[in-house]
Order: structure tokens, then sequence, then C-alpha cells
């Protein structure tokens, strides 16, 4: 049997409604389904708790997993999860902005068409020149659509080490932070 009871901060309340975890703090809320046979979750008046009776590995690693997921929504919803991005272009400038939910990025590579793509969950794009900040409560969102602003101005069958411009991650969370 693996019981793990994780305290829930001060200004965090959380909230289990059925097989959904809601966490709610300054910088947002946060939902997440924790589901996994033989793997409960709960909400007593302070601590989050994730139970389990099996013994097998698999079923234990979950449980860390679970515990992983719920730390990263307590620190999200108090603190924040931030990436940076970088714009790097050679010959064509670039221009990056954000209109209705969406990244928009004009002139790559010199094309008449902008290329766009959809901002995930409660993430907030800042955009200053040739630095792209990505910031919200939910972790996976933010990644997630810092990972589809890079994939957008992937060139295929081109030389990397040539053909450079484009918008890149150049800081992550790091793990230790949680």
């Amino acid at each position: 049997m693996t019981r793990t009871e994780l305290e829930i901060p001060a200004e965090v309340s959380a909230e289990m409604d059925r097989l959904d975890l809601t966490v709610e703090g300054p910088n947002g809320s946060v939902r997440r389904r924790l589901w996994y046979p033989d793997v409960s979750v709960t909400v007593d008046e302070d601590a989050v708790v994730i139970e389990t009776d099996a013994d097998d590995a698999k079923t234990n690693s979950t449980v860390g997993t679970f515990e992983s997921h719920v730390r990263n929504m307590f620190h999200g919803v108090t603190e924040g999860w931030e990436y940076e991005m970088e714009v790097f272009y050679s010959h064509f400038p670039m221009q990056v902005r954000v209109e209705d939910g969406a990244v928009v990025i004009e002139n790559f590579l010199g094309e008449k068409a902008p290329r766009r793509t959809a901002l995930h969950g409660d993430t907030e794009v800042e955009v200053d020149e040739e630095s792209i900040t990505l910031s919200g409560p939910d972790i996976e969102a933010v990644g997630q659509t810092a990972a589809d602003i890079e994939q957008l101005t992937r060139v295929p069958d081109k030389d990397v080490r040539v053909f450079q411009d484009g918008v890149y991650i150049t800081a992550k969370p790091s793990r230790g932070e949680a």
C-alpha cells in the first residue's frame, strides 16, 4: 500500500470532481484528469491524498506521476510557468504578434502568407521585438504553445546549419523549481 499526502499551499484551493482535480490560486486555475486503476485521489481539508492498495511497480510509479502533476499544478497556480523564446532571422525580418488567441508570424523567409498557431489554455504571450515570453498556470499548455511556435518555423528539406531562421525556445522552467 502506497499513500502520499501533498499539503495544499495557503492561498490555493483544491477540489475533486469524480476523476478531475481542479486547483485554483492567485495565478488562475488548472484542471486535470487523474485516473488509473486501483489509484484513488481525494482532497482532505488541507491535503491532496494519492493512495493505492496495489503493490505492482506500474501502479506505484503512477502514484509518483500523479504526485508530480499535483505539485506542478500547485506551482502553476501560485508562481506560474514561464518559457522564453527568441526570434532569429538572417535576411528577411520576421514580424511576430498575437491576435485573436493565436500567434501570427509574418514574412518568414519572405513568405507572403502568414503562419499562425493557436494558444493553448490560459497561456499569455508577450512579444518584445526579438524575444517572446510565454507564461501561464498550466505547464503543459505553456509548453505545448512554445513547441507549436517553434515547429511553426521549421523548414523541411533544408540544412538547419545553414537555414537558421526561426523562433527557438531559449529557456524552459527547470524541474528543480517545483
